[in-house]
C-alpha cells in the first residue's frame, strides 16, 4: 500500500515537465512524482484519458484529483508559505477562477514557454 501522495503529469510536455521541476525545487511537496507515460495508472485507478486530460494527485487511499484541485494539493502538501494559497484554491469562488485558469494554461500548453507540439493535449495535436 502507498502510504504517499503520487502527482502524475504529462512526461512528453516540455511545459508540464518544467512546471514539475519547479515544484520539485522549489515547493518540494511529500510525494511521488511519476510522468504518466511510467506511471501504472490502474494500479492507481485512474483511465488513461483522464492523465492525459490533466495533472492528477492520487492520495494513499486512492482518492483522484484533477486539473486545479491537483495543484491545491500539491500546495497544501508542499507546506511553509504555500500551504495557505492551495487551501485558498479549494474554496469557491476562488475554486472556479482556478479551474477556469487551469484549463486555459492546460489547453494552450503547447504555446507557453518550453512547449512544443508534443505538449498539445491529445485531441489538439496534429491541428497546428
Amino acid at each position: 500500500m502507498r502510504t504517499r501522495p503520487t502527482l502524475v503529469y504529462d512526461g512528453d510536455c516540455g511545459f508540464c515537465t518544467a512546471s514539475v521541476l519547479f515544484v520539485e525545487r522549489r515547493l518540494r511537496p511529500d510525494c511521488e512524482i511519476v510522468p504518466r507515460q511510467f506511471a501504472d495508472l490502474s494500479a492507481l485507478g485512474v483511465p488513461p484519458e483522464r492523465a492525459a486530460y490533466e495533472v492528477l494527485w492520487v492520495t494513499p487511499s486512492g482518492r483522484v484529483y484533477g486539473g486545479a484541485r491537483a495543484v491545491a494539493k500539491i500546495l497544501l502538501r508542499a507546506g511553509r508559505g504555500w500551504a495557505p494559497l492551495g487551501a485558498l484554491l479549494m474554496l469557491p469562488p476562488a475554486r472556479w477562477v482556478a479551474h477556469v485558469a487551469y484549463r486555459l494554461v492546460a489547453d494552450n500548453r503547447h504555446r507557453m514557454p518550453g512547449g512544443t507540439a508534443a505538449c498539445a493535449a491529445p485531441e489538439r495535436r496534429g491541428r497546428g
